[in-house]
């Protein structure tokens, strides 16, 4: 009897370890609900409650192929490998598979899991399902992990010409099995659960998935360059909290993104050219991950930043979580955020650089923030963006450079149309006030919109001067690493 552990990779179709279980059947499923973990990890009440919904989604699907799914409890991971291994005992389990996750805590868990099956006799083997390279397998002249995603990405393309990673044969149904599935809960204790407008923007399932990525791929792709960075406009994907929790693979993102490209990786269309460049994006950061533990651990990347003076600003801190900073495209990033468990990207490093450099306020508390509130939350991403953002991490943006929110808010949302709808009381306003409405002055008074709660030209002279000051500025990486 073989036994798949389901984690972040909730779909039947190009499931690296469900196949592979599958060939050496019969196959029991399982899933782990760890509620004190989550927690611990920060993850969004959004991000548990979409996980669920997909886990009764692909339940059915296992069930057409007759594989039952049990759900089992562990309230930290340190409790899986007691949990597990009396799983495997009761069904008489021979080999587990799992598809590999990355992180300390992961690697603990799953450390600690094949230690106490191995003293049983019970197989544990992993699998590379969500990355196209293994960590540790791409790495720089002299044997490290790259620092640098341009470098990276060359060396990335070149493999990907000489080899694409197939997507994996979804095995036939097996026989019926006398093993009852568990029902899957609609709530775990300690996870409210999102109001039901936030659920229905984020459906379940891989068909919906699915959907997703067609009808981005058939079309949207092609424009996906020019309109990306305009957050009024459809020009995303959607699928990001798809891919973080597992429902669709980024192999069949890559196949989706050549197939409309005439299986061109770095000419042809531009938008799937830059499509396949952010997946690549969200590879180097899980390697990152892997090669530098210390960004797992809440550490800067550069060790020299740590010595940064962030100023402690509680309630400059609040105002910019709730959306009430003055700043128009500040609010409506977060807003959006607090209404729909997501960010468009551009919005994600404003607000990020608005928060770090504007405000001076360590980057840890935006991190956490975004994890607590976003159903797409991914540590590697996460961790990987507002590193950049506050030129503390690897490829960093160099501290000098700083977003002017009020600029940034002018290029890509030129209209307000964005801003309005998300901050409504903003709704009458001209093209050109609703971007910094203070400066009517004392004509300005709609339905108490605050005025901002910092000077835009004066904190970035601080921020300049914060940088300034470390004892000491490590060199930016060489091309070369």
């Amino acid at each position: 009897m073989q036994l798949i552990w389901l984690r972040t990779d909730l779909r039947v179709h190009d499931n690296t370890a469900l196949s592979a279980a599958m060939e050496r059947g019969p196959v029991l499923a399982v899933y782990m609900i760890s509620p004190a973990q989550w927690h611990s990890h920060d993850d969004a009440p959004a991000k548990v409650d979409f996980w669920l919904r997909n886990l009764s989604a692909l339940k059915s699907e296992l069930h057409a192929l007759n594989i039952p799914l049990l759900v089992i409890h562990a309230d930290t991971w340190d409790k899986a490998p007691k949990a597990l291994l009396e799983l495997c005992m009761h069904h008489g389990i021979e080999q587990v598979h799992v598809n590999e996750e990355y992180g300390v805590n992961e690697e603990k868990r799953d450390l600690a899991v094949e230690a106490a099956l191995d003293k049983q006799g019970i197989g544990f083997t992993r699998y590379l399902d969500q990355l196209f390279f293994k960590p540790g397998s791409v790495l720089t002249r002299s044997g490290g992990y790259f620092k640098v995603y341009t470098q990276f990405r060359k060396v990335c393309y070149a493999r990907l010409h000489h080899s694409v990673p197939s997507l994996v044969r979804l095995p036939k149904k097996q026989s019926p099995m006398h093993v009852k599935s568990d029902e899957v809960p609609e709530s775990v204790q300690g996870f409210a659960t999102p109001p039901q407008a936030l659920r229905a923007l984020w459906p379940a399932g891989e068909d919906e998935a699915r959907k997703r990525l067609e009808h981005f791929t058939d079309d949207q792709v092609h424009y996906y360059n020019d309109e990306r960075d305009f957050p009024a406009r459809p020009g995303t994907s959607q699928l990001s909290a798809y891919l973080a929790a597992g429902v669709v693979s980024p192999r069949q993102c890559l196949h989706a993104a050549l197939r409309s490209n005439n299986g061109e990786f770095e000419t042809g269309n531009v938008g799937s050219v830059t499509w396949i460049n952010e997946l690549l994006w969200r590879e180097f950061y899980k390697h990152v991950l892997v090669g530098f533990p210390r960004v797992s651990r809440h550490r800067a990347f550069r060790p020299e930043t740590e010595a940064l003076k962030w100023r402690h600003a509680p309630e400059e801190l609040e105002a910019w979580q709730q959306g009430r900073t003055g700043l128009p495209i500040i609010d409506a990033a977060m807003r959006q955020l607090l209404a729909t468990g997501w960010m468009h990207n551009r919005l994600r490093m404003i607000v990020a650089m608005f928060l770090t450099k504007n405000l001076l306020i360590d980057w840890r508390e935006g991190e956490r923030f975004f994890m607590q509130h976003l159903i797409d939350g991914d540590l590697a991403s996460n961790n990987g963006g507002w590193q950049w953002s506050s030129s503390t991490g690897t490829d960093s943006s160099p501290y000098f450079r700083i977003f002017n929110p009020l600029s940034q808010s002018e290029r890509f949302d030129p209209q307000g149309v964005f801003i309005k709808k998300w901050v409504p009381e903003l709704a009458d306003l001209n093209n050109r006030d609703v971007h910094y409405p203070s400066a009517l002055g004392r004509l300005f008074g709609v339905d108490g919109y605050p005025a901002p709660i910092v000077d835009i030209k004066s904190s970035r002279e601080r921020a300049l001067t914060a940088f300034k000051s470390l004892p000491h500025r490590q060199a930016e990486p060489q091309s070369h690493e």
